[in-house]
């Protein structure tokens, strides 16, 4: 899909350097990749949320050496 964009060159052509990439294409397509890996793992984090235990649980009765 051809598309026209306004991109910051010096940003980038930071960008490409940073990444050792030969062409614009492949660094916007490269940082969109990761943008969206980005995302998906923040989301898959915020799932998680909070450990609870029951009252009666007792962590150190799991490190006896018997």
């Amino acid at each position: 899909m051809a598309t026209n964009l306004a991109i910051d060159d010096n940003l980038l052509i930071l960008a490409q350097n940073i990444a050792g990439l030969k062409t614009k294409k492949d660094t916007v397509n490269q940082a969109l990749k990761e943008f969206v890996q980005r995302r998906k793992q923040e989301e898959i984090v915020s799932l998680f949320g909070e450990v609870s235990y029951e009252d009666d649980y007792d962590y150190k009765a799991m490190r006896s050496r018997k």
